[in-house]
């Protein structure tokens, strides 16, 4: 047991090593968001959710609370069933405003989508989600 000891904080130093101490849980953040527009999943992405978010989808576009731009997003996941999400584009002021440009390909639509996010304290929150069809995008 004693043997073990210093081979856990050794694979603890590691780990940090990698990571700034305030880099790593935005990167994962951001990986979260990822991960949850690939699964189709509303109610993940929703955490990430402001207090108000902008929503457009194919020119349908309105300010609404966490609860209301969950359902818009879950009725969109049902109408277009996530087959890939991708992240092409990254930029904006690191701890400020940033924003993600990804390619989103359900069975029958592609869309492009626009994810602006804001920084406090480590915590990432969307306030901007723009969902367009690749023919009309951007």
């Amino acid at each position: 047991m004693n043997k073990l000891l210093p081979a856990f904080f050794y694979l603890v130093m590691v780990v940090f090593s990698i990571f700034p101490e305030k880099e790593a849980p935005v990167i994962l953040q951001i990986e979260n968001i990822s991960n949850f527009f690939s699964a189709g999943s509303s109610k993940d992405l929703a955490r990430f959710f402001d207090n108000g978010v902008e929503l457009n989808i194919n020119g349908d576009q309105g300010e609404f609370s966490k609860i209301q731009a969950e359902l818009v997003l879950r009725d969109f996941f049902k109408k277009h069933p996530p087959k890939d999400f991708q992240i092409i584009h990254k930029g904006g002021v690191e701890n400020q405003i940033q924003y993600f440009i990804g390619n989103y390909t359900s069975p029958n639509s592609q869309f492009r989508i626009l994810i602006k996010i804001k920084s406090s304290l480590d915590v990432l929150r969307i306030f901007s989600l723009e969902i367009l069809s690749s023919d009309s995008a951007f």
